[in-house]
């Protein structure tokens, strides 16, 4: 089941998307919000796996809604402005539909949205009796299998993250936030916007870097105070 919401001024757009999702018996409506403010208030506090999200709005438009999310829900773009397209692309949107679109084009990217959730980073235990932790990643069209022990550190690369192991690197197609809330807090710390790296294999702490086998992590000054609490523990 996929949870979403629908964020559009007009009544009519709702009444559109809603009619053709409740042909999709895996898609539940969490809500209908009909500005970018209330859908604010609603995903503070709940959590959905997508959003239809209409760009002309008042008040707040629905991109810069979109830029002011920490970690949004996957979000399929209605609008009947197509010169927006590809800054809402730059944004990682799922898809873009132009009003007025067909059921088969909503279809289609509701699929996207269910391809994604199929292939979402999990991390999960081999067994009760290993103590190693392995997931899957997906990037340079594989899906990579990671052992956590292999795991260096994580850069954020755009929308993207690259992986450091212990003798390759690896572009992932998430974003370093969902690596920061999947990841172990004992093992792994966020050390600067940019970086999260593996507690066990730094070397030296030194002034505002990390270094890692020969690899040089800066520490942010947001940071800091994370990074001395691990010196004074």
């Amino acid at each position: 089941m996929l949870n979403y919401i629908i964020i559009d001024d007009e009544p009519l757009a709702h009444e559109i998307i809603e009619e053709f999702c409740n042909l999709l018996p895996h898609l539940h409506l969490k809500r209908n919000c009909y500005n970018a403010m209330e859908a604010m208030q609603f995903l503070n506090e709940n959590s959905v796996d997508f959003m239809f999200l209409d760009i002309n709005m008042p008040k707040l438009k629905g991109l810069d809604f979109l830029r002011t999310l920490t970690n949004p829900p996957k979000t399929i773009i209605t609008t009947a402005y197509k010169e927006h397209a590809l800054e809402g692309y730059e944004l990682n949107v799922v898809d873009y539909l132009l009003k007025p679109f067909s059921f088969d084009r909503l279809v289609k990217a509701v699929n996207k949205v269910s391809e994604y959730q199929e292939t979402k980073t999990i991390i999960k235990e081999v067994s009760n009796e290993d103590s190693a932790v392995r997931f899957f990643i997906k990037g340079d069209k594989k899906h990579h299998q990671i052992d956590l022990d292999d795991l260096l550190y994580i850069e954020a690369y755009g929308n993207y993250t690259k992986l450091f192991l212990n003798d390759e690197m690896i572009v992932s197609h998430e974003k370093i936030s969902h690596y920061e809330s999947i990841l172990p807090e004992e093992r792994f710390i966020r050390v600067h916007k940019s970086f999260i790296v593996a507690l066990d294999k730094i070397k030296f702490i030194e002034g505002n870097r990390i270094l890692i086998n020969a690899h040089k992590i800066p520490i942010g000054q947001t940071y800091k105070i994370q990074v001395n609490k691990l010196l004074n523990s």
